[in-house]
């Protein structure tokens, strides 16, 4: 069972907690990770690109040449793809990129990331993490104080505004709550900083 120094805001070591062996300890399915980042991404895709075929091009009615005698390929169209100003062939129309993978898989994803990020010893759990006040400074030297740098993502149970809006501003940092992870933003990031009681939540709603 795999295990990890708890700290307090200040960087200090204040203890070490046992992390579950069914989240955090298993081997990582690279293939189901790689299904639901795939999933997550085209879930992502708006999807509203458009552009015009030629029958919707403005102009080209009339015959541009007559069909025999002139030397040319015969054309009826200069909206054609092969114009100038003409449609395009194939055009991309608006549409759905969603669609929905086995909760099964999703889920072994899951589990696979943060078992990495535990084994590539990338997961910082602090004994409280909690802001009296909105303040991006003082969110960015408890970052330091923990020794994180770049891509990070922070973790508590509830949603705590001092603590979202204090990280907004953080370049690479974001905020999450222990319910509603995503195998990619874990993948996404460098470092995983997870309060104590996220942890639990982790542990009872993942196991």
């Amino acid at each position: 069972m795999p295990t990890v120094k708890v700290l307090n805001m200040a960087g200090k070591e204040v203890g070490e907690v046992e992390l579950s062996e069914a989240i955090f300890g298993i081997e990582p399915n690279e293939q189901a990770v790689h299904i639901a980042v795939k999933n997550h991404l085209a879930n992502m895709r708006q999807g509203t690109q458009s552009a015009l075929t030629r029958a919707e091009v403005s102009g080209g009615g009339k015959k541009p040449l007559r069909q025999k005698g002139t030397g040319n390929a015969r054309q009826g169209s200069t909206r054609a793809p092969h114009f100038t100003h003409g449609g395009i062939a194939f055009a991309p129309k608006p549409r759905d990129y969603s669609y929905t993978i086995n909760k099964k898989v999703k889920r072994l994803a899951l589990k696979s990331a943060l078992s990495q990020k535990a084994i590539d010893g990338a997961i910082y759990v602090i004994d409280a993490l909690e802001m009296d006040e909105i303040k991006t400074k003082k969110f960015a030297e408890f970052l330091k104080a923990i020794g994180v740098e770049g891509k990070a993502m922070v973790v508590t149970s509830a949603v705590d505004e001092n603590i979202v809006l204090s990280a907004r501003n953080i370049p690479g940092v974001q905020t999450t709550i222990a319910t509603i992870l995503s195998t990619y933003d874990v993948m996404n990031v460098k470092s995983f900083i997870v309060d104590k009681a996220a942890l639990a939540k982790i542990e009872e709603v993942y196991a």
